[in-house]
Parts: structure tokens; sequence; C-alpha cells
């Protein structure tokens, strides 16, 4: 007799998916539920044998989807044998990889929570993190051994190297002193492993539910507070699956370069979930994306998408686009009016597009407010740039733009079954604090209740402390944030992020902050003192001396555009890079001058 025959497994298509019957109303697009193991399985179901995963140069990194769904059974199996229960946790802290987002995948299908932790977080950072969180093991690439030995001296065990997925068994853990010793310690490879029908009943018993949590992240915002963000498996997949063919339209095999860290909400909701469920092939840079890096990388990947945050696309246009027309003197006519503004931009914007590798279809923009005089170049040349507004306590997307069907200054669509709407609006601006509700929004703070009391309404809806409009067609703008919101003399509300736009579009400035100070407004402003020293032909002692004097004109020349109550008073050279979070924004607690006296009556 021949061998048994494995019943063929049908594919779960787009038509066989949207058959299914839920009782709450939503409608599933490319999962079968809002769970991990739903996300591998539907996606392996459809294309077994197209690449999923790869890094960057390296090919022995790429991972089929099938190879994926295989082995996130073997982790979660190996998991259950070692001890670990439903709800334990398990921290990951390492660059964006292929083996980070496996891993991942085979902690939460069992029921387990995954702790992302940012590789920029410190030493001390990611011991209070894993003390916090009560994690029980950690996988950790050679990179950062040194930050989580603390943490593997309590929990000898509890050790898996992120590099090959091997876990590290104590005596050997215990006795590893630093990372030489940890990249060439034995092991035992927990993702490629035989699953017999027995072991694979054990792991199908301990699946996780839709309403589990699956991460829990801890940011590092602008006001330098951290918290720890509870996301369920269907907070974060649904966010990715109700968007998947909204704001984006992939095609199967379509290529993503993956440059932002995946421990950030954004990059992984947006630019791994949403991708991997359309079939796309995700190719991790694997380094930071600098442009001898990202430039290459660009060339070879030829990527249809690429997720950013607002800081790479706005050094682009300041180094090379703006230098080009701005050295050109007969184009400076043409970009007074706008039809002819834009015949140039959309020339600029050809050449920007093959710099990007000819094939972009999706320039995701998020984390961050985008400059507007950016932004006003990005849609006058028909760049396929959209821009998102999320937080991590809303996995991440609450609005989001369409390539080419722009309106600049605005985010552009809601979310389908988020219900978004602005608190006690400005009887002039309609201008209010931006109130959502609806199945992406977090569960609450891990260990915080009194956050938790301060972070929702009595009817439920979640405070994102941001400053917005919706206007007739329900489009958001976002207009600043509460917490950073001064109030002025004569009562009236400044937006310190709407000074800094208008403070950046002068020339030389390359970014720009605005803080209160006793008797008024002061802004910090970095000049790239390089291109200001050519063009004045001064040696970088004497540029710094002239641009002081700068400064101080486009302290002038700003508050002519500006109302009385938001004018500078004082204007500073910034000549240090501003301090920032993961996404790049601002620390803005860093650079406060008013004495904080929230702790007195």
């Amino acid at each position: 007799m021949g061998k048994k025959q494995k019943p063929k497994v049908k594919p779960w298509t787009k038509k066989r998916i949207r058959r299914l019957q839920r009782n709450d109303g939503l409608t599933m697009k490319l999962v079968t539920e809002y769970t991990m193991e739903s996300v591998v399985e539907s996606t392996a179901s459809r294309h077994p044998k197209r690449v999923a995963l790869r890094l960057f140069r390296d090919e022995e990194s790429a991972i089929t989807f099938g190879a994926l769904k295989h082995a996130k059974d073997a982790i979660g199996l190996s998991l259950i044998e070692q001890g670990f229960e439903k709800g334990d946790k398990i921290a990951l802290l390492g660059e964006s990889c292929p083996t980070w987002l496996t891993v991942y995948f085979g902690i939460t299908s069992v029921g387990c929570i995954a702790v992302p932790i940012l590789p920029d977080f410190s030493a001390k950072e990611v011991d209070q993190i894993l003390t916090h969180s009560g994690a029980k093991a950690v996988v950790v690439n050679i990179k950062h051994f040194e930050k989580v030995r603390p943490f593997v001296e309590k929990h000898p065990d509890g050790l898996i190297r992120m590099e090959d997925l091997f876990h590290i068994p104590q005596p050997i853990s215990a006795q590893l002193e630093g990372k030489e010793q940890f990249a060439w310690a034995p092991g035992r490879d927990i993702s490629r492993r035989k699953i017999s029908e027995k072991a694979a009943a054990l792991r199908k018993g301990r699946l996780a539910k839709e309403d589990d949590i699956a991460s829990i992240i801890y940011t590092s915002g602008t006001t330098g507070s951290s918290k720890a963000v509870m996301l369920t498996h269907k907070n974060l997949v649904w966010n990715a699956d109700i968007s998947s063919d909204v704001y984006i339209k992939l095609k199967p095999g379509n290529r993503v370069l993956s440059i932002l860290p995946i421990s950030h909400v954004y990059e992984f909701s947006v630019g791994q979930i949403l991708e991997l469920l359309c079939g796309c092939e995700i190719v991790y840079l694997g380094k930071t994306p600098a442009p001898s890096v990202l430039l290459p990388a660009l060339k070879e990947v030829r990527p249809q998408v690429v997720m950013t945050v607002p800081l790479l696309i706005e050094k682009v246009y300041r180094s090379s686009v703006l230098p080009a027309l701005q050295a050109n003197k007969k184009l400076a006519k043409w970009l007074r009016f706008a039809p002819t503004r834009r015949i140039v931009a959309r020339v600029i914007g050809r050449k920007l597009k093959v710099t990007f590798g000819g094939k972009l279809r999706f320039f995701g923009i998020g984390g961050a407010p985008l400059d507007g005089e950016v932004e006003r170049f990005l849609a006058d040349a028909s760049f396929p740039y959209s821009i998102g507004y999320g937080l991590t306590e809303t996995s991440p997307l609450i609005a989001g733009g369409l390539p080419n069907k722009h309106h600049v200054g605005t985010i552009g669509k809601l979310v389908e079954h988020l219900d978004v709407k602005i608190e006690n609006p400005d009887v002039k601006t309609g201008v209010g604090e931006i109130l959502v509700k609806g199945p992406s929004v977090m569960v609450g703070y891990y260990k915080n209740d009194a956050l938790n009391a301060e972070a929702f309404t009595e009817d439920g809806y979640f405070r994102t402390g941001d400053l917005g409009h919706l206007d007739k067609r329900k489009r958001l703008s976002i207009k600043g944030r509460t917490k950073t919101m001064i109030l002025g003399s004569g009562g009236e509300n400044i937006y310190p992020e709407l000074i800094e736009a208008v403070i950046n579009t002068q020339e030389y400035v390359t970014e720009s902050l605005v803080i209160p100070e006793q008797g008024g407004l002061a802004a910090l402003i970095k000049i790239d003192l390089e291109s200001f020293a050519q063009k004045m032909a001064l040696d970088v002692n004497e540029a710094k001396v002239e641009a002081l004097k700068y400064v101080t004109k486009i302290r002038d020349d700003v508050n002519k555009e500006l109302a009385a109550f938001s004018r500078i008073r004082t204007a500073e050279l910034q000549e240090e890079p501003f301090d920032r979070t993961p996404t790049q924004k601002i620390k803005r607690f860093l650079y406060s001058r008013l004495k904080d006296d929230s702790d007195h009556p």
C-alpha cells in the first residue's frame, strides 16, 4: 500500500472568507478570525510557496508563508513543552528581521503575550520594562545581549537567541559573560522540528482567542512618561484587515522594504500584518536607514511599498529637492504660480520615484506630523504618498489618506467602524480633542488604574490627547496636542506645531521647537550650518555667529505671519540635534523652561 495522502487544504480565498458570519457586525476580509494564528494560517493557505520575509542581501534568510506557518507551530509547541502558560509574557529585543516576526507569531499563537522592546531603549529602560511586565523569557539578538544580562541571571531558563531561534538553557545561559559568548552558545532549535499529530493537538488546545492580549507595548512619548499599552489580537489584526483594501491595494508578490522597527505598532500593524495578509514579500533593511545603505536597497529591491516617518522624506526634500529649486533662478518665477509649480514638481517627482526604485505605489508616512511645505511638494509632484494618523493605543490607524487623492493639510478618511468625535469643539475653529471608540482601541494600560481612569470618558471613548477637526466630508485634520497647547495671556489657545510649521519654511531651517517661557514664547531653531556657511562663503565658526543673527531675522519674518497673541518673543540657535522618540518626534518635555507646579495646589 502506498503512503496515506494528506487531505488537500482548501485555501481561504477572499470569497470564502466573506461568507463567514460574525455576531458583532464586522466583516472579515483576509482572515478567518482576528488572531495572529489566523494571519499566518489564512495567508499560508493562499500563498504557501511565496516568500513572506527575508533580509536584504541575505537569500538564506528567506522564509515562505508555508515555512512561516511551520515555524510558528514549532515555536508555540516548544514554549508549551517548556512550561509556558497562557498569559505569560515573553519580551522581544532586536532590530527588525524575519526571525523577530516569526517568533512573535509563535509566542502569541499559543496565548502567551509578546512584549516588544524598542532597540533604542537603554539598558536601564530595558530592565525596567522586563521587571514591570513580569516577563518570564526574552528573545534577544546578539547586539543587545548586554542589556538583558541582569534579567538572564534571574531567569536562566528564559533566554532565546533571535538570530537562529535557539533556546539557551541553564547552566550555559547563567555563565555567559558577554555577547561574544552568547553568539556561540549551544542550545536547542525551537523553530525547526517535526510535529506529531499528538503535539499538533496539544498546541491546538492552547490557541489564543480574539480578545486575548497579544502585545504589551511600552511607548516612549514626547511627554516623557512611558506607558504599557495592552493590545488584543482583535485590536491589531482587525486594524490591519479592515485597512487592507481601503488605503492601499496590493497584489501578492508586491515587495515591501521595511526600514522601521517592528517593535513600534505603526510598522508592525500597517507595515507588516497588513502586507502579509495581502501576500506581499517583506524585505528588511537590517540596518539604520542612512542614505548610504537605503539608496542601494531601494535600487535593488525596487519596492512597491515603503513605510516611513516624516523625518526621512523631509531630509530628502531639504538636502536634494530644495537646493535644486533654489539654485535655478529661472525656476523662481515658475514656482510662484500653481500650474507651473506643479509642472516643475512633477519633473522632480519623477526623478524622486526613480531614486526610490521606480516601482513605488505606496509611500506611507506616519508616527509624527509631516511638514506642510514638504507635503505640498509631494502633492504637486504626484508622488504616491499617504499620511496616516493613529496611536499605539489604537493599534494604530484612526484615519489615512489615499495616494494621489490628497487634500493637503488633512489626514483623510476615518477607518470604517471606528467611532471618532471631537470633544468640546471651539466655536470658531471646530478644533477639540479627538475621541475614539471601536475594535482597535486598547484594553488599557498595564498595571495603571489611575491612567486608565484618565484615558477613557465615562461612555467609553479613548482620549487621544490630540487636537483635531473634522470637515463636512469627515476628513480629519490634526492641529496639535492637548498637552503641548499653550494658553496665551488673554486666554487664547496657541498651537506650537502650527508656529513651527511656519518657521520650518524659512531658508536653511531644518527643524524648530516652540516652547513657553516666562513672558511669552521661545523658538529653538536648528539651521543647516553647512549649507548656510557655503552660501555665505564663511567657515563654520563664522557661520555660527552669522546664524545667531539669522535666527533673529527669522523671528521677525515669522511674526509678521502670526496673530499677535502667538508671536515669538525670543529665538535661539539650536546647535545640537533634538532628542527624539523612536518615531522621530521631538521629546518636548526635555526643553521645557517653565517650572513644573503640577504637585502644588
